[in-house]
């Protein structure tokens, strides 16, 4: 089984390449998850944003700017995302506009990425949206996101270098929507903001992620969908 993975591996990477040196159009448009982010972005106690998985910020990022505008608060934006060509396009539709900051650092270290035999539990045990694509399919994405950041030299703790080059002890909103494997590891490091937005709830991105805060007594459900595209959720800190 891993050598045949092995193989379709070797095969696919010559012709396809790597996914995230493309960009690609917006997913959160002109959706009620979109309304909801500058709806919360526009609140006066939120001073702090982060935006994990901007891509090339013509999705949720617009909708966070545009709530963000209308904020009598001036909160400051951080957007992460390691794609070099999604990066590079979303600097330049900000180029500008002081209150956002691009950072092209990878959220969470590799050693803090699931292994195969996590994923594929996931695939195994949980009726999720992501057995609709094929077990090899979504291992080969696993493998391009972990090579992508290895090779571009990206692993870091990029959001506790946020907070601590910022003075940021816990962000007022957070939309965890970057790589489908770090969720998880990404809710670790701000589990205490005041709003975590969740996008692909229904896949292994934050499928958990939406269980462990439904659970916790300490944050209260504001709006979900299990229907918009693979699910959201929006939680408040009581």
């Amino acid at each position: 089984m891993i050598r045949a993975l092995r193989a379709l591996k070797a095969w696919l990477k010559p012709r396809f390449g790597s996914e995230l040196d493309r960009v690609i159009a917006p997913e959160i448009a002109d959706d009620r998850f979109f309304a909801l982010l500058e709806e919360l972005a526009a609140r006066p106690d939120v001073r702090s944003i982060l935006e994990i998985g901007s891509s090339s910020g013509e999705g949720s990022t617009a909708a966070l700017v545009r709530g963000a505008r209308r904020n009598p608060s001036s909160p400051q934006l951080h957007c992460m995302e390691v794609s070099a060509p999604r990066f590079e396009r979303l600097v330049e539709n900000y180029r500008g506009v002081p209150f956002v900051h691009c950072h092209r650092a990878s959220s969470v270290p590799l050693e803090r990425f699931p292994t195969e035999a996590d994923v594929s539990r996931f695939y195994d045990e949980v009726p999720s949206r992501l057995r609709r694509t094929p077990r090899f399919e979504v291992l080969r994405w696993l493998a391009q996101d972990v090579a992508y950041v290895r090779a571009h030299g990206l692993s870091a703790n990029g959001i506790g270098d946020i907070r601590r080059v910022h003075g940021i002890d816990r962000f007022d909103l957070v939309l965890i929507d970057g790589s489908e494997f770090t969720g998880g590891a990404e809710l670790d490091e701000v589990y205490g903001a005041r709003v975590i937005a969740l996008d692909d709830t229904e896949t292994f991105k934050n499928f958990r992620g939406r269980e462990r805060l439904g659970a916790d007594p300490g944050y209260r459900l504001l709006e979900e969908s299990a229907r918009l595209r693979n699910g959201f959720a929006v939680f408040e800190r009581r």
